[in-house]
């Protein structure tokens, strides 16, 4: 379980890597002008070229799952009791890794028989008016 985590910290991880990844495939096409010179000016604007790539496509991971964040299913976790977030039917907690889901198929316990609903202390919050507004009391 060392290396799982939730979707969310997945995809911000692996826009990290991108543009780790970018950033050293520049460094190295600038060391080409060292090693070769003049020939190696071509491999640095080639090297240079692949490595933009590679830092745009991270941009658009970080703003792919900074959209995929803010309309996540918040909760907390029944094992630490900190607040995450949920993709999907099941993901894990961003915390401590445990497997959470919204599911009652896919749930091991904690349902009695007679719950319909499942037991979610914190949801997605709702800025909206009618969440704003209070209940009215009447007859």
């Amino acid at each position: 379980m060392l290396l799982k985590s939730s979707k969310i910290n997945e995809f911000r991880l692996w826009g990290l890597v991108l543009i780790l990844v970018g950033m050293g495939v520049m460094i190295l096409g600038t060391a080409g002008i060292v090693f070769w010179g003049q020939t190696g000016k071509v491999i640095a604007a080639v090297f240079m070229v692949i490595g933009m790539i590679a830092l745009l496509v991270s941009v658009g991971i970080y703003f792919w799952a900074g959209m995929l964040s803010t309309s996540a299913v918040m909760l907390i976790c029944p094992e630490c009791g900190r607040q995450t977030k949920i993709l999907g039917r099941t993901d894990r907690c961003m915390y401590c890794k445990t497997i959470l889901t919204l599911d009652k198929e896919m749930a091991t316990h904690g349902l009695d028989s007679d719950d319909d609903e499942l037991p979610v202390a914190a949801s997605k919050t709702d800025s909206g008016p009618a969440a704003a507004a209070p209940p009215s009391s009447q007859a």
